[in-house]
């Protein structure tokens, strides 16, 4: 259900949520004009010093303040920001990750979708295919039969790749 805008007067639909308090439990609804007109106005650390807004960054970021960590804590924070800081020496360190396997690729490619595709991607362009392709559908084609074998294929690969 859409609301109007919280804005006294104003009759457009309030589709836009932003935040009543820092707590962000409470929301108002405004139409982007006025959604706008709040978020250039509304300022997250509002009333805070900047003891209480570094604190609170650090709670909201790591979750825990620096005050309230013990010494191994800090040391490793203190550790993570170094390495993180000057060259990233863990992160470059870790081992690139594993390519796919040629047969989930190759199956990719029958399908014409790229390697980063979803699930719901892979099952409308399968879905596509087999109608264009399937043997009852398409008599006119030769090599329909030969298409759908492969594009059924690809998709019982890619089936088991993705666990369903």
């Amino acid at each position: 259900m859409i609301k109007k805008c919280d804005v006294k007067g104003c009759q457009k639909a309030g589709t836009c949520r932003a935040p009543k308090t820092r707590e962000l439990k409470e929301y108002w609804y405004f139409c982007q004009e006025h959604a706008a007109e709040y978020n250039k106005n509304w300022n997250f650390y509002d009333g805070m010093t900047p003891e209480e807004i570094e604190e609170d960054w650090e709670v909201r970021t790591f979750g825990s303040p620096i005050k309230k960590r013990t010494a191994q804590e800090s040391a490793e924070y203190l550790k993570f920001l170094n390495d993180f800081i000057n060259g990233r020496s863990t992160f470059d360190k870790m081992p690139p990750k594993k390519s796919l396997p040629s047969s989930i690729i190759a199956a990719f490619k029958t399908l014409d979708l790229p390697i980063t595709a979803s699930w719901r991607e892979i099952g409308a362009k399968y879905r596509a295919l087999a109608k264009k392709y399937h043997p009852d559908t398409a008599r006119a084609l030769e090599s329909s039969g030969k298409e759908f074998t492969k594009v059924s294929s690809a998709y019982q690969t890619l089936k088991k790749h993705f666990g369903k």
